[in-house]
């Protein structure tokens, strides 16, 4: 089954730049299709292989950074192809 995820890393702290930087860093050196816009990285690939790579991903996010907080939206279906028809 082909999912999106769009996840917003929120360090809550004054140094929250390298926190966000070395997340996407680890996620374009995986094997998934990873999309970037200034508010959100979308993450697109197979349910039981993306989600565990996220997990892990958050996981390390989580040990790095004292405060932090991520926002996920999951979409069952790969929508990385998606183009506005309007």
């Amino acid at each position: 089954m082909q999912i999106s995820i769009e996840l917003t890393l929120t360090p809550l702290q004054d140094n929250f730049e390298q926190p966000i930087i070395d997340f996407i860093k680890r996620l374009r050196a995986s094997k998934f299709t990873i999309l970037e816009n200034p508010l959100s990285t979308q993450v697109y690939g197979v349910y039981d292989e993306v989600m565990p790579f996220i997990q892990e991903e958050i996981k390390t996010a989580f040990e790095n950074v004292e405060h932090i907080l991520v926002n996920m939206k999951i979409v069952k279906s790969d929508r990385s192809d998606y183009e506005p028809n309007f």
